[in-house]
């Protein structure tokens, strides 16, 4: 009934769009923090699990991969902070940044993931670690709130448009 309605008749689908740049961060926000968790649960491993005599942590192949997960994780961070900050602002070019954001961050943490389910070996396939678990649960923020490849688009249009 009328009296129900919220905001104007037949702009539903418009308000909709309006929270989609939130909702793309809100997205980001969660890959970052099951990556950081991901990546906690394998430093944590990490020192635990022997090999040779010693843990492996202390081993430099594996040390690099693990800064290589720390670096993408901050980098991820800063952007979305950014993208976040001008979604706030209401910069104009927030949504495209709310889209790049939501790229980056999704991917990297997809990334961040599975470097951590490699460095627990065979025991990242087990259920009783839960990387496999991250692993996969993380593969669906890449299409939530628009796919990854509609977040390309839009920052593409973006360019265009700002170049045209």
């Amino acid at each position: 009934p009328a009296a129900n309605l919220l905001g104007e008749e037949g702009k539903g689908f418009r308000y909709a769009m309006m929270g989609l740049d939130g909702g793309r961060l809100n997205i980001a926000a969660c890959s970052l923090g099951a990556a950081q968790a991901a990546l906690d649960a394998t430093l944590a491993y990490m020192r635990e699990r022997k090999a040779f005599g010693q843990s492996l942590d202390r081993f430099q192949a594996l040390q690099f991969r693990l800064a290589d997960a720390e670096i993408e994780l901050q980098a991820a961070r800063t952007f979305l902070r950014q993208a976040a900050w001008k979604l706030d602002t209401q910069a104009p070019d927030a949504t495209k940044f709310c889209a790049m954001a939501k790229k980056f961050v999704t991917e990297a943490g997809s990334r961040v993931a599975d470097q951590c389910l490699q460095l627990h070996g065979g025991y990242g396939y087990l259920a009783d670690y839960g990387i496999e678990k991250i692993v996969r649960d993380l593969r669906v923020h890449q299409i939530l709130e628009g796919t990854n490849e509609i977040m390309r688009l839009i920052v593409a249009r973006h360019l265009i448009e700002a170049r045209g």
